[in-house]
């Protein structure tokens, strides 16, 4: 049988460079294919806005993405998954992969103690996370922390300094760190604290995020759809709609992110 190939680039979108650490793991086992990478850097952050304002936003940067004929678009950010996924899926005719934090994974592996999941404001006060906390009976077991500094901090690329660890100290004195064995990172710019973080939670402690997942996912459905590239890897990075300057700084910060 004659293997299909679809050279159309992929859309890989966050509201910041978040979501670079999710193009990590996708580039790992999609490295022949061409990607744009949309950061909605003039709107972020998107976590502490107002929620239609929010999906304004989120709507032209999908519409950006589609006028560049983008074969799928992955939603490399938690808080537009969590409001506005089943909208863009309506919308368009291409694959749609969004993220979300990697609770199911978070239960499935949690000893005798609690989960502690981190994440904006938007994606701990919408029905998707809480009813995805119901469906796996881990209301009980979960508590939710809001981070919203830490984007910031991300796109200032501030990841180990004392003033972060100073925050994240702070935001968690009324937590117990050693009540909890899994930490779930909820935000694609949280990735990149996992340095800062390890250094503050007890070594027991396991940090986990979705990003493999989502790179798994949107493999699966690739070949399922006869959408699979065979490229030289390229990637084009757009701020708001605009071709980004400092891509060679982008490209950097995507090889040594681990």
């Amino acid at each position: 049988m004659r293997l299909i190939m679809n050279n159309q680039p992929i859309g890989i979108f966050d509201s910041g460079i978040g979501g670079i650490t999710v193009l990590k793991k996708i580039i790992e086992i999609l490295p022949n294919e061409e990607y744009i990478y949309y950061a909605d850097t003039k709107n972020a952050p998107y976590g502490i806005k107002p929620k239609d304002e929010v999906k304004r936003h989120i709507q032209e940067s999908i519409k950006f993405l589609i006028s560049q004929k983008v074969k799928a678009i992955v939603v490399a950010c938690n808080t537009a998954t969590s409001i506005a996924i089943k909208d863009i899926r309506k919308k368009c005719k291409i694959p749609i992969v969004g993220i979300e934090p990697a609770a199911k994974t978070a239960v499935e592996r949690r000893k005798n103690k609690k989960i502690l999941i981190m994440a904006t404001p938007i994606t701990i006060r919408e029905e998707k996370l809480n009813d995805l906390l119901k469906s796996l009976s881990a209301q009980n077991s979960t508590d939710l922390i809001a981070m919203p500094k830490l984007v910031e901090f991300a796109e200032n690329r501030e990841f180990e300094s004392d003033k972060v660890k100073q925050y994240i100290k702070k935001e968690l004195k009324e937590y117990n760190i050693d009540d909890y064995s899994e930490l779930v990172l909820g935000c694609t710019h949280f990735l990149f604290f996992k340095k800062a973080l390890s250094d503050i939670f007890p070594d027991s402690v396991e940090i986990i995020d979705g990003s493999i997942g989502v790179a798994k996912r949107l493999k699966n459905i690739l070949q399922e759809q006869d959408l699979l590239g065979n490229n030289i890897l390229n990637i084009k990075y757009y701020y708001s709609g605009e071709r980004a300057e400092n891509e060679e700084e982008l490209n950097e910060l995507l090889i040594s992110y681990k």
